[in-house]
């Protein structure tokens, strides 16, 4: 059974802008979303910047109930799970509830509502012993990631797989991977797909500091990520969330549906080396591009356009750019490769499903994003990273990378039109 898998459906809940359209006028403008944290008092803290969200849940259509209920990543992903629902045009009702299905990806879950309602029960710390009377009733929502799944299946009455993928920062594009593998094994025939985060919180930001992965770039916020650039010192933390229709493909062009792009392919391998260390030859990362390429009967030429991770450490720029130049030979110096975290920061889990919108996006629009940010480029990472502008070129086919803390390395491929299996 030969079953190609399309995208039929976007929402996406980004900094700078709600909603596919405002998105992607963000993306091809070069604007950045990063600034100094509102939501606490980062003065304490190394980094005191990130990419936020101006999102108002009830302007957003979220209910007060839902309101109460959902933690901030579960109202980004209900959000994001009803605009691509609309934007597909499926009347979800005709579909057979049972092979219509939910995956979503997430790497720190319900972290605001539980480092919110930890201060209440300890009295902000203050208690050892911690008193569960004072505690939310939906906490255990919070605490537990399948609400996620649980919450965007019952936004689209769907009963069949719910999934939820938590694999760091790669989460994004594993979970649109799972669902893409469970429509070409024929285990559904429409999978809503994608992840949300939202990590910007005391607990988060102090981690990050204590490993120092995080900017300490404070004066300067809406410079502060700068991946590929001579300058980059680490990573903007952020938050946000996308989700997306997957259809079967002759399932979508029997009722007409406008197809933004087909998935070709996708591969994930984990290093098993290191929780956060990468070698420098880029490896792993390699041997999931060249995985994902091959499932897609992709050529190095086809390649119009990588999403990088891009996620301005150090480490992770220069293993990214080596596994390009192992996996794609000389079209590597050719093809623009750019980074949208320059924009809207590292939103963890969600961000891989963020920068597949964004792929989906450019194939839609001829259009390459640019890395914000760039203007001392690194000797080490030599390749064309499209800089500070937006760049107007054919793209049929797009490679997508993530890397992720525990050793994560993922890749996924989009075309315009489906390949021959």
């Amino acid at each position: 059974m030969n079953r190609s898998v399309a995208i039929t459906g976007i929402g996406v809940v980004a900094p700078g802008g709600i909603g596919k359209k405002a998105f992607w006028d963000l993306m091809v403008s070069g604007r950045t979303a990063t600034r100094t944290i509102s939501f606490f008092d980062p003065s304490r803290f190394r980094s005191q910047v990130a990419a936020e969200v101006d999102f108002d849940p009830q302007r957003s259509g979220l209910s007060p109930r839902e309101i109460r209920r959902l933690d901030r990543a579960a109202q980004f992903a209900v959000v994001s799970a009803r605009e691509c629902l609309a934007d597909s045009g499926l009347e979800f009702v005709e579909l057979d509830p049972h092979r219509t299905g939910v995956c979503v990806g997430t790497a720190v879950g319900g972290t605001t509502s539980l480092e919110r309602e930890y201060l209440v029960i300890s009295d902000s710390g203050r208690l050892w012993e911690v008193d569960a009377d004072y505690a939310s009733p939906h906490l255990f929502d919070a605490f537990i990631p399948s609400s996620l799944a649980a919450e965007v299946a019952w936004a689209a009455g769907a009963e069949g797989p719910a999934t939820v993928v938590s694999t760091g920062c790669t989460s994004g594009i594993d979970s649109v991977g799972h669902a893409y593998d469970l429509i070409v094994e024929g285990s559904a025939d429409v999978m809503l797909a994608g992840a949300a985060d939202a990590p910007i919180s005391p607990i988060a930001v102090a981690c990050f500091d204590a490993i120092k992965a995080t900017t300490p770039r404070n004066d300067d916020p809406e410079h502060a990520s700068r991946p590929f650039d001579r300058t980059r010192n680490g990573f903007v933390l952020a938050e946000g969330g996308a989700m997306f229709v997957l259809e079967e493909l002759e399932h979508a062009r029997a009722r007409g549906a406008h197809i933004y792009a087909v998935i070709g392919g996708y591969a994930t391998r984990c290093n098993a080396y290191h929780m956060t260390g990468l070698k420098p030859d880029g490896t792993e990362m390699a041997d999931a591009i060249r995985h994902a390429m091959a499932e897609a009967r992709m050529r190095p030429e086809d390649v119009d356009y990588v999403n990088a991770h891009g996620s301005a450490t150090k480490q992770n720029d220069r293993h990214e750019t080596a596994a390009f130049k192992a996996t794609l030979g000389d079209h590597a110096y050719n093809v623009p490769v750019s980074s949208i975290k320059s924009m809207i920061g590292h939103s963890l889990g969600a961000i891989g499903s963020i920068e597949l919108a964004a792929c989906a996006l450019a194939i839609e629009n001829n259009a390459v994003p640019p890395t914000a940010n760039l203007h001392e480029p690194d000797p080490e990472c030599d390749l064309d990273y499209v800089p500070n502008e937006a760049r107007q070129v054919p793209v049929n086919g797009v490679l997508s990378v993530g890397s992720g803390f525990g050793g994560f390395q993922s890749a996924m491929v989009m075309t315009r039109e489906a390949v021959d299996r």
